[in-house]
């Protein structure tokens, strides 16, 4: 049984932790405030985007671009987003099991090569033997734009010089605040269909040529596509620490009420047997003739 003195220092141990979970769910939740902002703004955008550079690329009646290119997938490229830091529940734990699962299914007919993007990710490949050519482990958040855009000059290469013949990408999207969704998207080759063109739809002019045109926005699609996946990835793993110290917040809160309760039928079961023995005094007294 512990003693009163132990219960209240575990209390209070309790409530400080209380205090440090509701200060960082307020914390996450302007964050994620923000970064759903970006995202919601962003994703008409991200949406409609691949649809015209892909049908312009084929209507255009040009030589297909490298970037279209299918090829058998013999060496693949997989992106792996996680967090640079935890306490955001499950939100790593399950992307990556995801991702082991993938990659475990794709290894027995063809090469991988891991990228590795948040700090939690690159910890774990370390640990593996897929050959991890590039990792981003260090402020991940305020280098959206930089990581995109080096990331996408990095890929086009690899692609169009054939040392690579797809690219996936893992990441949790945000779709709501309860659970985010583990996606695995194929993000090389773009998959491109032949539009239908009705007879007598105008055909656009050129201008300048239609290599150019075509070159210029499946790059932009490219470096614009990984940072949709990086600002989906921020967005829901604030949403997911949002609601990871929401619940923290209410488990302390019911410890916190089971150890007053236990703390307050202590004290009620010391007082009770102080009283019992001082009757049982009196009494003895009272037979004594006292």
């Amino acid at each position: 049984m512990p003693t009163l003195i132990d219960l209240r220092r575990r209390i209070q141990s309790v409530r400080n932790s209380q205090q440090v979970t509701q200060a960082m769910k307020t914390v996450a939740t302007a964050r994620f405030k923000k970064a759903h902002r970006q995202v919601v703004e962003r994703r008409p955008f991200w949406h409609t985007f691949p649809d015209l550079a892909l049908y312009l690329s084929r209507i255009s009646g040009r030589t297909l671009h490298p970037f279209l290119e299918v090829r058998p997938e013999k060496r693949i490229e997989v992106i792996v987003i996680t967090s640079d830091k935890g306490l955001c529940g499950a939100f790593n734990s399950n992307l990556l099991a995801t991702a082991m699962t993938f990659l475990e299914q794709k290894k027995e007919k063809a090469t991988l090569e891991v990228v590795s993007i948040g700090r939690k990710a690159s910890a774990h490949f370390k640990r593996l033997k897929y050959p991890v050519i590039r990792s981003y482990a260090e402020g991940v958040d305020k280098r959206v734009e930089e990581i995109s855009r080096e990331l996408s000059r990095h890929l086009g290469y690899r692609f169009v010089l054939k040392q690579v013949d797809a690219v996936y990408v893992i990441y949790n999207e945000f779709r709501s605040i309860i659970a985010p969704r583990i996606t695995v998207t194929r993000l090389l080759p773009l998959a491109a269909e032949e539009p239908e063109i009705s007879a007598g739809q105008l055909q656009p002019d050129w201008e300048p040529e239609a290599e150019r045109i075509i070159d210029y926005l499946l790059r932009f699609y490219l470096r614009y596509q990984l940072e949709h996946y990086l600002l989906e990835s921020q967005a829901a793993e604030q949403a997911s620490r949002m609601m990871a110290m929401e619940n923290a917040t209410k488990n302390a809160e019911e410890l916190i009420s089971d150890l007053v309760l236990l703390l307050n039928k202590i004290r009620q079961a010391s007082i009770t047997r102080e009283l019992l023995e001082i009757q049982t005094a009196v009494e003895a007294l009272k037979q004594q003739g006292v």
